[in-house]
């Protein structure tokens, strides 16, 4: 008897349940328009949920710690250290593979010492980190400790002057800052946990990005790009064109430093785009834009049909604001980008600043065939560009902002040393607040709550955590930047210059890239 009230209770809460299960399963595969599952009702439905499982498995498992795109394994665990830890100690050599072609830092003979460096490190700043102080097997424990740090600023004398000839010029001591990310695409917390970290580390800056600025920008103190989009939002009046009154008033906030016209960005020369579940009443406040309505901008200013145009309108910011004023772009080739610097030498009008974006840039979302297709990475961008205005005599009329992929000190330098005065990045600082490279970023339901305006998934950021993070980011890749000068037997990162890089090929031949590509 009790065998059989067993046997009941089996098929009640077992057998029953998976042959309803199943059978439900059947009846909806003949609903969906998927041959696979019409054809296979149970096999096709396991075939999906592989293919759905499929990144993660590779990105956690079978990919190489090489080999992940955009960023590999050992970029990523390498940047968390440095975040987490202020350390990029690694054991038993790098996992770069050097048969490949590549750009490499030249060493000198006898490299300078700490000591010879021109650094200033004489005002020691708070910070904390964690601390391991058991690795088990399946276990890791650790504590965060407190302590003075360096900021690993330049000297006085070192330090970049960005808009020398403005009203209000901007004075930078550090070399490497955040790129724009528009309020909307990422949230409050993640902006205020990256600029409060930017603040304390000194020396570094957030840009807005397009969606305009946010009162949360202004509160993190540190010093801030406003950008400036061809949706013009933030900059607008009630008809959608460009409003001087509200530019004017932008730019007597102290905190913004300086505006960038974004006429490309790597991965969306299109133009942008962000949903309406991310548009939020504050989302929509900074942008000047309905609640709820999905915004997309064009890929150009509307009033702006050529370089004469724009050089112009950026005369006309500069004077009206009093301050710096510059515009990112990417570039094709070097043919395309002449007429613009044959305006500026016609009109005797300068940006202040250009921003070259690689194509492998890009922090959101965008069309996969403008991510793989259009525009020039950044090396090769950045030398046509540096090329070009000394060709023209006037590359010391501006500064030049680059940025695509930069997350390690390495190719931070290599790009201050192929043009470059100064790096942005963007995925690097997403990956210091948390990011796990989970491709959600337009999806809204970012895990980390970076790329996400919903209240839910943004209190996975922890700002009083996460901006700690963020400042040991940016002081350990400064000192990364000042170790690789030294070793290259200069006394500041500011000194890189092309005869500092190799490039090896295919074969093996290395050639300074200084004779591979003369500087005109």
């Amino acid at each position: 008897m009790v065998a059989i009230v067993l046997l009941a209770i089996l098929v009640v809460t077992l057998v029953v349940p998976l042959l309803v299960f199943f059978g439900y399963m059947y009846v909806l595969s003949k609903k969906p328009k998927h041959s696979i599952i019409r054809s296979h009702p149970f096999l096709g439905w396991i075939r999906y949920l592989l293919e759905k499982l499929g990144p993660e498995f590779r990105q956690y498992w079978f990919d190489n710690d090489t080999e992940g795109k955009p960023f590999s394994r050992a970029d990523f665990v390498g940047l968390v250290y440095a975040a987490k830890y202020r350390t990029d100690l690694i054991s038993f050599g790098g996992r770069r593979d050097y048969e490949k072609p590549g750009y490499y830092l030249s060493n000198a003979l006898f490299p300078k010492l700490t000591s010879e460096l021109r650094i200033d490190n004489e005002t020691l700043a708070p910070g904390k980190k964690y601390v391991i102080t058991d690795e088990g097997l399946f276990t890791r424990k650790e504590k965060i400790v407190d302590e003075q740090v360096k900021r690993w600023l330049l000297r006085d004398d070192d330090a970049i002057v960005i808009g020398e000839n403005r009203r209000h010029p901007w004075t930078l001591k550090g070399l490497f800052g955040a790129s724009a990310t528009s309020f909307g695409a990422v949230g409050e917390n993640y902006i205020q946990s990256t600029g409060n970290g930017a603040a304390m580390a000194g020396g570094s800056w957030i840009n807005t990005g397009e969606g305009g600025v946010a009162d949360v920008h202004l509160a993190t103190g540190a010093d801030v790009v406003s950008q400036i989009g061809p949706g013009l939002f933030g900059f607008r009046d009630d008809t959608g064109r460009f409003s001087i009154e509200a530019f004017k008033g932008k730019a007597e906030h102290p905190n913004i430093k300086a505006f960038e016209l974004k006429f490309h960005q790597g991965a969306k020369i299109r133009g942008g785009h962000l949903e309406g579940s991310k548009v939020t009443e504050k989302v929509a406040a900074a942008r000047l834009v309905p609640v709820g309505k999905t915004v997309n901008s064009p890929n150009r200013f509307e009033f702006l049909t050529s370089p004469e145009e724009a050089l112009r309108f950026v005369g006309t910011l500069q004077e009206e604001g009093g301050k710096p004023v510059g515009f990112k772009i990417v570039v094709g080739d070097p043919q395309r980008l002449e007429p613009l610097f044959q305006a500026m030498i016609d009109l005797d009008l300068y940006p202040d600043f250009i921003t070259v974006d690689g194509s492998e840039g890009g922090s959101g979302a965008t069309f996969k065939a403008m991510a793989d297709g259009m525009g020039l990475p950044l090396y090769p961008a950045l030398l046509i560009l540096d090329d070009l205005a000394r060709t023209f005599g006037v590359r010391e009329k501006f500064k030049i902002f680059a940025s695509g992929k930069l997350i390690t000190p390495d190719k931070v330098a290599i790009a201050l040393a192929l043009g470059a005065d100064c790096v942005n990045s963007a995925r690097g600082f997403m990956m210091a607040n948390g990011c796990i490279m989970a491709m959600q970023c337009h999806t809204g339901k970012c895990p980390t709550g970076i790329t996400t305006t919903d209240a839910k998934y943004q209190e996975a950021l922890a700002v009083e955590e996460k901006q700690w993070r963020v400042m040991n980011y940016i002081l350990q890749l400064r000192e990364g930047l000042f170790s690789l000068a030294a070793a290259c037997g200069l006394d500041s990162p500011r000194q890189f210059r092309r005869e500092h890089v190799a490039f090896t090929d295919e074969s093996g031949r290395s050639v300074r890239v200084a004779d591979l590509f003369p500087a005109p």
